[in-house]
């Protein structure tokens, strides 16, 4: 006995049912596809902040844009990593911008002194009238002071200016220190005539710039032969890796001693005398890119202390040490 169906019984459901699968596969295709751009949209969505406050602040200059910072995802850390660059480009530009005005405001000064002086004598010259012997003594060495003390403060500047670009890029080796000591007090030497000089220099090795650090040495003996009364000490000493110079001078008032160090500032008791208010902040710069410090207070007896401590060793190490940004134990 035979039974017979057509196949449409079968065939039916199944094509029904393939359509079925075709329609939720496009379905899942384009919802796939649209979770996708929407997670991809809302995950890119910082660095496409990021990007336009770069683009804002290359367009503008504003250094004081800042990105906001929310959780602690890789954006995030990119983000607080731009915002800490921005603040150090803001914080070179506002101390570059310092640095020209507060040397504006110190050149105005002898170059206002210097052109008096040279338009009395021009004045004199082209008028035949002939200043008294004193008062033209008096002119000639006016005119010599207020020219050096231009040099004094020029040179400073260059050298300021050629610390900040070498930054990072000067070559640091071990420094026997002590020699530097005696080399910078062999220079000063000659310019302190009026008092005595001692030094007691044990050994001990650092990694520095041996230039600046030398340049160092002697702007703190030119102050102290500077403040220093004739026939007067400054003692030079290095023990146990602390460099001090001593003189014998006034000594600096407690309140002025935090801005010692600071660009242009000068004593109100000193501004009298030859300088530019800058050698204590080249000292500054140079002892901390050796990775030590250096301090200004008041001797024991009499006068001020400079005390500068840079990390070393008593012996030099064994091999070549290797070049150090800031400075350490070799």
């Amino acid at each position: 006995m035979s039974i017979a169906q057509p196949l449409d019984v079968v065939d039916k459901p199944l094509n029904n049912l393939a359509l079925s699968l075709l329609g939720f596969a496009g379905v899942g295709v384009v919802g796939a596809a649209t979770a996708g751009v929407a997670i991809s949209r809302g995950g890119l969505r910082p660095v496409e902040h990021l990007t336009r406050v770069a683009e804002l602040i290359a367009h503008t200059q504003d250094l004081t844009v800042r990105i906001p910072v929310d959780g602690g995802d890789e954006i995030a850390r990119l983000s607080r990593s731009f915002n800490d660059m921005t603040e150090a480009l803001a914080a070179s530009r506002e101390s570059q911008q310092q640095l020209i005005a507060d040397a504006g405001h110190e050149l105005r000064t002898p170059l206002t002194s210097l052109r008096a002086n040279v338009q009395l004598l021009a004045k004199s010259f082209r008028s035949g009238r002939k200043l008294p012997e004193g008062a033209l003594d008096d002119l000639l060495d006016s005119v010599e002071s207020q020219i050096g003390e231009l040099a004094v403060l020029i040179a400073d500047l260059q050298e300021l200016s050629r610390s900040d670009a070498r930054q990072g890029k000067a070559t640091y080796a071990v420094v026997p220190l002590h020699e530097v000591a005696r080399r910078a007090l062999e220079r000063v030497k000659p310019r302190g005539n009026e008092v005595r000089f001692t030094a007691d220099l044990e050994e001990w090795y650092v990694i520095a710039d041996a230039a600046a650090l030398e340049r160092a040495v002697v702007n703190l003996l030119d102050n102290a032969v500077k403040f220093s009364p004739p026939e007067a000490v400054v003692s030079l000493g290095l023990g146990n890796g602390r460099l001090t110079v001593r003189d014998q001078g006034p000594g600096i008032a407690s309140e002025e001693l935090p801005h010692v160090f600071d660009r242009f500032w000068r004593s109100p008791t000193s501004r009298s005398l030859p300088g530019s208010g800058l050698g204590l902040a080249i000292v500054a710069k140079a002892v901390r890119e050796a990775g030590g410090t250096v301090t200004l207070r008041a001797a024991e007896t009499q006068g001020t202390e400079a005390v500068v401590q840079i990390p070393g060793a008593r012996t030099p190490p064994p091999t070549t040490a290797p070049r150090s940004p800031r400075g350490g134990q070799p």
